[in-house]
């Protein structure tokens, strides 16, 4: 499933938050793997998410814990496969001490697109069956977006993956997209569908890409 998130008032992270399970549920049951998320442990649902929040976070420590924190028992090798999946592997490799080099507090030694990468890196690492892009792509630039969400494509297969976006690009092989205009449900469909009615959502993808683009399967 998809998420568009449009013309929202507040943060929308929310909508998609497990950290409280206390749901109000009007009718059925929400389910993680087959089983109600009330009756599971926290620690154990927050173990099968992976999560690229907006405002990526990076820890007082070097790139390679960093990215290991995804996974603690992670080995070197396997930390490395995931920054290479996520197109971070280069611009660590640059780094003074490679992968060994403090990023500093915050991670203000890097740029935006590199905490970004590092926090993509951490979600590959973690490999839970349930993900969550919150703006995964926000402060990349086009260029390494399209790398970005080529690999974003790859982890997502075998999965159920949330993705809030603005940009379009994240969302094109969508199976489902919802788009909420003022914080309502204003349409639903796949991406092609949602640009054949014309609506709100053609009129965002119209505004993002050419009519090749849109016209590409």
């Amino acid at each position: 499933m998809s998420i568009l998130v449009r013309n929202v008032s507040k943060r929308f992270g929310d909508f998609v938050a497990l950290d409280d399970v206390s749901l109000d549920v009007e009718s059925g049951a929400l389910k993680v793997d087959g089983e109600r998320v009330d009756r599971v442990a926290l620690d154990a649902l927050r173990g099968r998410i992976g999560i690229v929040p907006q405002d990526s976070v990076i820890f007082s420590t070097d790139a390679m814990e960093n990215i290991r924190y995804g996974r603690p028992e992670a080995s070197d090798d396997e930390v490395v496969e995931a920054a290479r999946g996520a197109f971070a592997h280069d611009f660590i490799s640059a780094l003074p001490q490679g992968y060994k080099t403090f990023l500093g507090e915050r991670g203000v030694r890097l740029s935006g697109g590199q905490r970004q990468r590092i926090s993509i890196a951490r979600a590959m690492l973690k490999n839970a069956p349930l993900l969550l892009l919150d703006e995964a792509t926000s402060a990349l630039d086009a260029a390494t977006e399209a790398k970005v969400t080529a690999a974003l494509n790859e982890v997502m297969k075998g999965r159920t993956t949330f993705v809030i976006a603005h940009r379009l690009a994240t969302v094109r092989n969508a199976t489902r997209i919802l788009v909420f205009d003022r914080g309502r449900i204003v349409e639903s469909g796949s991406f092609d569908e949602l640009v054949a009615k014309g609506g709100v959502f053609a009129k965002l993808a119209e505004a993002q890409f050419d009519n090749v683009f849109l016209l590409k399967k």
